[in-house]
């Protein structure tokens, strides 16, 4: 049998404040709507950051992208011009060698055009020089039996005697004979044997120095 609570029998009456039910939901709300603000803050900067991420590290491959097409078109590139950079390398230094050898032939004219009139002024300071080249002829020529001497007429005009003694030296290992040449120039002399001949001319001992340089 259900028990008979009787109106005089129930507990004191509760007592209700309404406002301070509402200020606890107001807050309640305000703390719910300010972690709600907080979470949407935390989420839209954890959005920014991995967009910002994204973006750098889109970046960075296209970059990468960019730079292996761009050593892709280089080397492309290259490759076909290497043909013709070789090509105008060998050229260049065909071109340089042509320079240099021509330069080079160029110092020597001038050298031996200086040495040629050094030599002149010295044949005319001291005149006894085309005796000393013609003792030299004779010795080179030493061994052949028959010898001919040229000179030029300027010089046998000046040093006939001091020729026909250095002729009289050496009559008797060869016959000599000597030739009035105006091909000869003036200071030199040539001695022809039957084996060849001894050119004693500046000339062309000026042009055997010239080619040994060259």
């Amino acid at each position: 049998m259900p028990k008979v609570i009787r109106a005089d029998q129930r507990g004191p009456a509760a007592h209700f404040n309404f406002d301070d039910i509402a200020a606890q939901a107001a807050e309640g709300v305000a703390r719910a709507r300010r972690e709600a603000e907080a979470i949407i803050a935390e989420a839209v900067n954890a959005a920014t950051a991995i967009r910002e991420r994204a973006e750098i590290e889109g970046r960075q491959a296209a970059e990468k992208v960019v730079d292996r097409v761009l050593e892709e078109k280089v080397a492309a590139q290259f490759a076909t011009l290497r043909p013709a950079l070789d090509k105008g390398c060998r050229e260049f230094a065909l071109v340089r060698q042509q320079w240099l050898t021509e330069w080079e032939a160029r110092v020597i004219r001038l050298a031996t055009s200086i040495a040629r009139r050094l030599i002149r002024r010295e044949l005319a300071a001291v005149p006894d020089i085309p005796i000393a080249l013609v003792r030299e002829a004779l010795q080179l020529a030493a061994g052949s039996t028959r010898l001919r001497l040229h000179m030029n007429p300027s010089d046998l005009d000046t040093l006939a005697p001091q020729v026909q003694r250095l002729l009289d030296q050496h009559a008797s290992a060869a016959t000599i004979e000597l030739f009035v040449d105006t091909s000869i120039s003036p200071g030199g002399c040539r001695v022809d044997t039957e084996h060849g001949s001894v050119d004693q001319q500046f000339e062309s001992q000026l042009a055997r120095v010239a080619e040994e340089l060259t």
